[in-house]
């Protein structure tokens, strides 16, 4: 039966909400949303929404949010994947406080009770964040009414699909009257998910903009549902660029997916002269003007200066090794359609919502270390397909795959148009995910025998789909695992307890690997140095480590004979594939090392050959490593490394050798100007204060402003002059200063 759509005021739901949602241009329901509302989810039946990008399911989400908490039956949590997701829901949630509903947002530290966060009608949090609140027992957590999960087909992902999981079973099994909504990309067996989460099921194909798929080869992009082509002369050197000015043509943007970041910086580069021309005189001027602030800081990476070229012709590339702000100006710069294509990797399909009239999936395979060459799957061809045509904007959307020979045309159009999205599939049989999910479960008494872990494990999805043997396998190994680390003791009668070490790691939120490798290791450790430390950290699996080059073997085999006395961890003698990623671990660790001896943002970049949205990664992963270490030698009575190891994080956290350490903590210091200040004779903040206003003042990148709130802040008694601000300090110029809201207020334009 087709469905129509129902207007919003048909809804039982307070009238306010109605009218603050119309206030936002929504007066009507799109199908999707009809058929989610008819299953009773505003009577609080559990839901799973199974539907397109853009088809409506926040709203649903939000709706549900707001009838439960208006109606007294609980506070909201709403689950994401990504942070910069949880921005993006918290920033949209705003809107909702006019009606005396408070937002709060937690994405942080995993080594926190999150008690700031019990006033809170909507809490929007990452899902590594709620577990380490679960894992705290946070009070506040039971009264919670309902759980939106956004994006839960991610249970199918390796890295965030466990915790995703076993978050929704502790809710589940605590909560026995909890709501849950779970939403959806469209996959194959959202039926089981619904089974799992005993939930109504609504799916759809139902797109609120029409999206054509199609395959372009031969100078033609053939659209497969309708039988239309659309030919595409050839007038430059790339395709790549045919296909994106063809729709900017049609005063259209277009998103170009590749497989790799050098692939994205690539591609950015071939098209910039050929976009530019696009651009408006207004657009050409404020990106000019954005371009060269990008790149004025001396210690700019020469990747920082590549994209504010292409920037200046209307173009950006998009990836990981981005730092958050560079990436948070190239989305708000295409969001304001001033940038025209975005070339990126496809973690942007799974993160930002940032739609595009054409999306070109240039790339449809990808390479790994230690995998090969492999086609991406289906779901992820369609998650990178749904991200074409804007709400509001654009009357239809295009998705096109490039092929380069009528047999790769015909194969693209069965294996990923035709083709349905895979089913996913539980990854808790993971045995580190498991290990350390049933040692946070024990940690905080929710399952105290046998008994207890089988029920818990009984309503994880993983329960649905494995087999009931493979399934006690699995969750006898991780337990025998934890008791041989000494993380978990039994009693006789079976009943499971926490060790003090077993405790203290799940709060930490550390793998238990982890927690046995840095007890044992700082138990025996009679003197520890810096690069050993970080070398201690980068051997654990919680710290991502940087690639290793062959050109680099030679370099760090010879590093670690040099300095073999400074490392606690004794390299393999085997294996030449775990020698190598031996190698790579003390590559991560001179990196940060590098770091906390204050290179520059160049010199670490281009040396080892990473971003900056890497090295932030790396250190604040490190700082957290390093602060774990120092618990984790409390707990074991290794007292003696703990002062160490409390002056390495400090170090960590502001990428500064040690006697920089009591200037840094000043707002508006960092490691430039604390450096200047240093140099300058005023090495301390006892200096600082005995130093004349003028003096601090006369020092390089200071200036009297900066000198006043110095002086302020450690209590001297500084008059405010006429027409002064003493608003909080600028960071400097080698920290994340741009965005887009500063570029537009530094070029007086008004951003319509």
């Amino acid at each position: 039966m087709e469905m129509t759509t129902t207007q919003l005021e048909s809804l039982s739901i307070n009238k306010k909400v109605i009218s603050l949602i119309q206030a936002t241009g929504i007066s009507t329901l799109f199908p999707p949303q009809v058929s989610a509302f008819e299953t009773g989810v505003l009577d609080g039946n559990n839901l799973v929404l199974a539907v397109p990008t853009s088809a409506g399911k926040t709203l649903v989400s939000e709706i549900c949010m707001l009838k439960s908490i208006l109606e007294g039956r609980g506070k909201a949590l709403y689950l994401v994947p990504l942070r910069s997701l949880a921005r993006e829901k918290y920033s949209e949630f705003k809107k909702y406080e006019s009606l005396g509903i408070t937002i709060a947002m937690s994405i942080g530290d995993y080594d926190s009770p999150g008690t700031r966060l019990k006033e809170a009608d909507i809490v929007v949090l990452t899902t590594e964040r709620a577990d380490s609140l679960v894992r705290h027992r946070t009070q506040w957590l039971e009264d919670i009414g309902i759980i939106v999960v956004d994006e839960v087909h991610l249970v199918n992902d390796s890295k965030r699909g466990p915790t995703l999981e076993m978050v929704i079973a502790k809710m589940m099994q605590s909560l026995p009257d909890l709501q849950i909504v779970a939403l959806s990309a469209t996959i194959s067996n959202s039926d089981r998910i619904a089974e799992w989460l005993n939930a109504e099921l609504v799916t759809s194909t139902w797109r609120p903009v029409p999206l054509r798929e199609g395959v372009y080869f031969d100078n033609k992009i053939s659209f497969i549902l309708d039988g239309r082509s659309k030919s595409i002369p050839r007038r430059r050197p790339e395709i790549v660029s045919d296909v994106v000015c063809d729709i900017l043509d049609e005063k259209g943007q277009a998103l170009v997916f590749v497989s790799s970041r050098r692939s994205t910086v690539a591609v950015a580069k071939k098209i910039a002269s050929s976009v530019r021309p696009y651009l408006n005189v207004d657009a050409q001027e404020l990106l000019t003007k954005a371009a060269k602030k990008l790149s004025k800081r001396p210690s700019a990476p020469e990747a920082t200066k590549t994209l504010a070229r292409v920037i200046a012709s209307g173009v950006a590339f998009h990836h990981a090794g981005l730092d958050n702000n560079e990436r948070t100006l190239v989305e708000d710069f295409f969001k304001d359609d001033m940038l025209k294509v975005v070339i990126a990797t496809p973690t942007l399909a799974a993160g930002v919502n940032l739609p595009a009239r054409r999306v070109v999936i240039r790339d449809y395979r990808r390479f790994e270390q230690g995998r090969g060459s492999y086609t991406i799957p289906v779901l992820e061809y369609k998650q990178m397909a749904g991200r074409a045509g804007r709400p509001k904007y654009d009357s239809y959307g295009e998705a096109i795959l490039i092929a380069k020979s009528e047999l790769e045309r015909d194969a693209l159009t069965d294996e990923y148009v035709l083709a349905e999205p895979e089913r996913i599939t539980s990854k808790l049989a993971s045995p580190s995910a498991l290990r350390s999910h049933l040692l946070a479960s024990i940690a905080t008494d929710m399952t105290r025998n046998r008994e207890e872990v089988d029920s818990l494990i009984k309503g994880t999805f993983f329960s649905c789909q494995f087999d009931p043997l493979e399934i006690q396998h699995h969750v006898s190994s991780a337990l025998i695992f934890l008791q041989d680390g000494q993380l978990i003791e039994s009693t006789e009668s079976g009943a499971y307890s926490a060790t003090p070490l077993g405790r203290r790691a799940s709060r930490l939120y550390i793998d238990p690997y982890t927690a046995i490798l840095l007890r044992d290791t700082l138990s025996e450790a009679k003197e520890v140095t810096s690069i050993g430390a970080l070398h201690l950290i980068c051997h654990t699996p919680d710290q991502q480590i940087t690639y290793l080059t062959r050109t680099d073997f030679d370099e760090y085999d010879s590093f670690v004979e040099e300095h073999k006395n400074d490392f606690m961890i004794e390299p393999p003698i085997d294996e030449i594939e775990d020698y190598g990623r031996y190698l790579a671990e003390v590559k991560t660790a001179r990196l940060l090392e590098e770091w906390i001896s204050e290179s520059s943002e160049r010199e670490i970049t281009e040396g080892f050959n990473v971003g900056m949205g890497d090295v932030h990664r790396y250190v604040q992963t490190a700082e957290w490593l390093v602060y774990s270490a120092s618990e984790i030698a409390r707990v074991v009575n290794a007292t003696q490394h703990i002062p160490f190891f409390y002056n390495l994080r400090s170090r960590l956290k502001y990428g500064v050798q040690r006697e920089l350490l009591d200037l840094v903590v000043l707002r508006g210091i960092g490691r430039i100007r604390g450096r200047m200040l240093y140099a300058n004779g005023m090495k301390n903040q006892s200096d600082l204060y005995h130093a004349s206003l003028e003096e601090i003042a006369r020092v390089p990148t200071i200036g009297t402003s900066l000198a006043k709130s110095i002086k302020r802040q450690l209590g001297v008694d500084v008059p405010v002059t006429e027409g002064e601000t003493t608003s909080l300090i600028e960071p400097e110029d080698d920290e994340d200063t741009y965005s887009i809201q500063t570029l537009l207020e530094d070029f007086e334009i008004e951003n319509d």
